[in-house]
């Protein structure tokens, strides 16, 4: 089974490109997984046709460990199988804390082995790398993170930042640096910009993903690119993205 961790800047298109991403392993034939790691609990919905779904940590509130597995799941387009972490209670708990009760709820239930997972994508909330946002970046967990970026300056920042927490935890074997991904926003110099990041962190770009309104489409009507506009340029630039990230 292969694990990979996706992080970036709040806003930057992340959940965006990890459920394109998904829909485009998915056409491979391959079992997916996408875990939404965000109190917000909207990782997933176009996958699921703008549904949101019950959050594992919903669950644990109210069943405590007495629910099935099933429970923690939905089913969304190409049969990719759909799980939301969700957070605390607002002004309550922790919601980092959350995220590793959650990761080890899915173990500990065995879900990956029930499904027959071949490829878990963890879509991890914002440029958070402490606590338990750092949970899927553990060995054990993630094989592989992957920053999406932009050449925006809040943006790289925030990338750096993450490159550098992963740096510093290579001494504990958590997972390894994949690349970055670049999501457009035309600002000056972009590809340059984290290109130069990449080659900071030994590194490399391994998708570039160009500023496009068939994503403000499809986000209108609530669903993914490759479900709703399957032949365009667009879909064909996320596949080809699943495919680098496959061969990293």
């Amino acid at each position: 089974m292969l694990k990979l961790a996706f992080y970036g800047k709040g806003g930057i298109g992340k959940s965006t490109t990890v459920s394109n991403v998904a829909l485009a392993l998915a056409e491979k034939n391959l079992k997916v997984m996408q875990i939404g790691c965000d109190p917000k609990a909207d990782s997933t919905s176009a996958l699921l046709g703008g549904r949101k779904i019950p959050s594992v940590l919903e669950l644990i509130r109210r069943y405590n460990d007495d629910f099935p597995w099933q429970d923690m799941i939905a089913i969304g387009e190409n049969g990719i199988v759909c799980v939301e972490a969700g957070g605390p209670v607002p002004g309550m708990g922790c919601a980092g804390r959350g995220i590793i009760n959650v990761l080890e709820k899915l173990q500990s239930k065995d879900v990956y082995n029930q499904l027959n997972i071949d490829v878990v994508l963890y879509d991890v909330l914002g440029d958070v790398v402490c606590g338990g946002f750092a949970m899927p970046m553990r060995n054990g967990y993630a094989d592989k993170v992957f920053i999406v970026t932009s050449g925006e300056n809040m943006s790289i920042y925030a990338a750096a930042n993450i490159a550098l927490a992963l740096k510093n935890f290579q001494s504990r074997n958590y997972a390894a640096l994949g690349g970055f991904i670049l999501n457009s926003r035309d600002v000056k110099d972009e590809l340059q910009k984290v290109q130069a990041l990449a080659d900071d962190f030994d590194s490399s770009v391994i998708g570039v993903l160009p500023r496009s309104q068939t994503v403000l489409d499809a986000e209108e009507a609530k669903r993914a690119v490759l479900s709703v506009y399957p032949d365009s340029a667009m879909a064909q630039c996320y596949r080809t993205l699943a495919e680098s990230i496959l061969n990293t």
